[in-house]
C-alpha cells in the first residue's frame, strides 16, 4: 500500500522552527531518494531539500542553512528541520520520493500546513 503521511506544521512567527515529520510506506521509502517539496498559493510545487538512503543530502538555495532534513531507515519516516523560518516559507509542505517530474497520476500525501506570521 502506497501511504505518505505529514505532520508538524502549523503556524510561526518569522524567526522561529518547526519539525515536519513524515511517515511513508516501505514501497515508497525503501532505497529511494527522499524529498521535501512545497507549494505555495499560485506557485508550482517546488523541491525543499532530498536525502539518499545513505544520508547525502541536498538542498534548494532558499533552504541551505535553515533547514535540515533526515531519515530514519528502520522507521520509514523523513524529517524536516526549518529554523530562522520566514513568511516566504509558508506553503503546504509534502513529502515523497525524488524524481525530477511528475505527473496528474502521481501519488501524493495530504502535506502538511506551514504559516509563517511576519
Amino acid at each position: 500500500q502506497v501511504r505518505l503521511v505529514e505532520s508538524g506544521g502549523g503556524l510561526v512567527q518569522a524567526g522561529g522552527s518547526l519539525r515536519l515529520s513524515c511517515a511513508a510506506s516501505g514501497s515508497i521509502f525503501k532505497f529511494n531518494v527522499m524529498g521535501w517539496y512545497r507549494q505555495a498559493p499560485g506557485k508550482q510545487r517546488e523541491l525543499v531539500a532530498r536525502i539518499t538512503h545513505l544520508g547525502s543530502t541536498n538542498y534548494a538555495d532558499s533552504a541551505k542553512g535553515r533547514f535540515t532534513i533526515s531519515r530514519d531507515n528502520a522507521k520509514n519516516t523523513v524529517d524536516l528541520q526549518m529554523n530562522s523560518l520566514k513568511p516566504e516559507d509558508t506553503a503546504v509542505y509534502y513529502c515523497n520520493k525524488y524524481q525530477a517530474a511528475w505527473g496528474p497520476g502521481d501519488y501524493w500525501g495530504q502535506g502538511t500546513q506551514v504559516t509563517v506570521s511576519s
